[in-house]
């Protein structure tokens, strides 16, 4: 017998606005598509965290006992900068700046991508496709849509029509926008001329003479639309009906509105009984933005080697900090916050180590099985991971107890709490017992902190050439002294 016919897991549905039991299309088969990065630049922590909550999902749903498909693409073409229809497509902008192919940002840029999500452990998705290597299949969505009278050709270009799509069908129902006031509030913008309505959006491009990421097609050579590209790869690999489709909240819309509307005018059906969106990230209090550089990318957490933290973090606490969150609620990141959470993150790893102590006796004190149940019942409640992990401290203070032989607890009974506690720690929530590397680290902090205190002291007795021998020293063996207002930090290169 699976978990899953003994557990009752429900999902938010971000299309109902409710949580729904989850029943799958196939009976033990789970079909989830999620949307995944445009390769033109280093994945920053905000893209991490949507791609960890997923990870937690397909974790969940294969520790369950299902068959999971989860397929995330890469999107190595059409994405126009701003998620608009006309201007530069941002990887070919970022080849024209640096002067490269564009294929070698788009690899890049995935091996950068892997690398990072390796780091976070997170688990390979089954299936991994690229948009450059369906433009096939995206043509033939095109023909579909056409041939039903929801899109038409313009000027060499193929646009969605919009109004006609909502004289049958729902625009608008993913976001609860009103197509009737969208069209209302819309100004008109240059080189949208080519468009019935503002609101239509591109299935194919028309590629201008400098355009260099082009394919032909029945309308001229172009490229496919953003939007496109995601339906065509998910219903290749799940079919026109499946079971979970996620992605970060702001791709609600036009992203995940415009691929409902293009699965139901190619297909006349709604392609997805489940949508979960994933909530945003913030830097202390405030979005995260390359251009103001409120943003810290992963590896500059893992180095320590960046102006926001006060110490390196190891990739698996980083995944806790995250974690500890709900999925659908804004996260803030900061120094406070990571640094609380690299100590919760060690007392969890301890108490797993001390589990091989305890000594068992004939009777049990504590109710293992109804424990166990709250943190399966904390993840059938819509992924509530920071339930999960409050129920798994309630775990550390049965093993610290019954090390302190404080309670005591049956051989079943311990194994019990054993195959559990590693289960949802090591399974589900995919952390790493870094062990001896946190306890190196905590030794190296508490040497490198003994020689700042006898800087600060020789600074202060105007002993210059001894505080500089200190720094100067550090640097060499690659720890890098940063002196601010709050005083000094270090990281390590």
């Amino acid at each position: 017998m699976h978990l899953y016919q003994e557990q009752t897991l429900k999902i938010y549905n971000s299309l109902s606005g409710e949580k729904e039991l989850f029943k799958p299309i196939h009976a033990g088969n789970v079909g989830m598509y999620v949307c995944g990065p445009t390769v033109y630049s280093n994945v920053h922590l905000g893209n991490c965290r949507t791609f960890i909550s997923f990870d937690l999902v397909f974790r969940y749903l294969k520790h369950l006992g299902y068959k999971v498909r989860y397929v995330r693409n890469i999107t190595d073409v059409g994405h126009i900068e701003d998620d608009a229809d006309e201007g530069e497509d941002k990887i070919a902008k970022k080849a024209r700046l640096e002067k490269v192919e564009p294929m070698e940002i788009v690899q890049q840029y995935s091996v950068d991508f892997h690398q990072i999500m390796e780091l976070f452990n997170t688990l390979p998705p089954s299936i991994e496709p690229t948009a450059t290597g369906h433009i096939i299949e995206q043509i033939e969505t095109i023909k579909g849509i056409l041939d039903n009278g929801y899109a038409y050709v313009s000027e060499g270009s193929v646009y969605f029509d919009v109004v006609k799509f909502n004289e049958k069908h729902n625009y608008g129902k993913l976001s609860g926008r009103n197509i009737e006031d969208m069209i209302a509030n819309t100004r008109d913008l240059s080189g949208q001329s080519e468009k019935r309505n503002p609101q239509d959006f591109a299935l194919w491009k028309k590629a201008e003479p400098q355009h260099i990421m082009r394919w032909p097609s029945p309308w001229g050579d172009g490229f496919p639309g953003w939007h496109l590209e995601c339906t065509s790869m998910s219903t290749k690999y799940l079919g026109n009906h499946f079971d979970i489709h996620g992605g970060g909240m702001d791709l609600k819309f036009p992203h995940h509105e415009c691929e409902i509307a293009q699965n139901e005018a190619c297909t006349g059906q709604t392609p997805v009984n489940y949508w979960m969106h994933a909530n945003m990230l913030t830097l202390n209090g405030k979005k995260m933005s390359k251009s103001t550089g409120n943003n810290i990318l992963p590896r500059e957490i893992f180095s320590g080697n960046n102006s926001v933290l006060s110490k390196s973090f190891t990739p698996s606490v980083a995944r806790f900090f995250i974690l500890q969150a709900h999925y659908r609620s804004i996260l803030d990141f900061s120094n406070d916050a990571i640094l609380a959470a690299e100590k919760g993150f060690n007392r969890l790893m301890e108490a797993i180590d001390n589990l091989s102590g305890i000594k068992t006796s004939g009777t049990s004190s504590v109710d293992i099985s109804g424990w166990r149940q709250q943190c399966y019942d904390a993840m059938n409640d819509d992924f509530n991971s920071p339930i999960l992990i409050a129920q798994l401290f309630e775990g550390v203070r049965y093993i610290n107890l019954l090390k302190d032989g404080k309670e005591t607890i049956t051989a079943a009974d311990l194994d019990l709490l054993t195959k559990t506690m590693n289960g949802f720690v090591f399974d589900v929530l995919g952390l790493k017992n870094e062990g001896e590397t946190n306890t190196t680290n905590d030794r190296l902090e508490g040497v490198v902190n003994m020689l700042i205190g006898m800087r600060n002291e020789a600074r202060a007795n105007k002993d210059f050439a001894l505080s500089d021998q200190i720094r100067d020293r550090l640097k060499d063996i690659g720890i890098e002294l940063k002196d601010t207002k709050e005083g000094t930090t270090f990281s390590i290169a």
